[in-house]
């Protein structure tokens, strides 16, 4: 008897052992990577065109899908005059770009200003 409810016992905890284990990689498996990013979105100043306050100055963002991304791998000083009329400081641009959304900021490897 006392055997027959050890043997039970150890079943139980190996089921509860693998099922644990189980769902863990099933966890681990389902952390999403970062998608690429291919299209055309809206770019400017991220603090006075997006709203955003994450960091102060005058730095480049874009809009993708209605939410607001600082970028990485492109400075606004790499498209014109940033304070001209049709500058970013004035006006909210599109562009096409190529990258990935990391830790909440748009990594750009491609990014080519549109005109209108």
């Amino acid at each position: 008897m006392k055997f027959r409810f050890l043997y039970i016992v150890s079943i139980a905890v190996t089921s509860v052992f693998y099922s644990c284990t189980q769902n863990k990689s099933k966890v681990a498996n389902a952390v999403e990577q970062p998608k690429e990013i291919n299209q055309i979105v809206e770019a400017s100043f991220g603090q006075c065109q997006f709203k955003l306050k994450t960091q102060k100055g005058c730095d480049l963002a874009v809009r993708i899908d209605g939410k607001a991304y600082f970028v990485d791998g492109s400075d606004i000083d790499d498209h014109g005059d940033a304070h001209a009329d049709e500058g970013f400081c004035n006006t909210i641009s599109k562009a096409q770009v190529k990258g990935k959304i990391v830790d909440g900021r748009f990594k750009a490897t491609e990014f080519k200003l549109l005109k209108d």
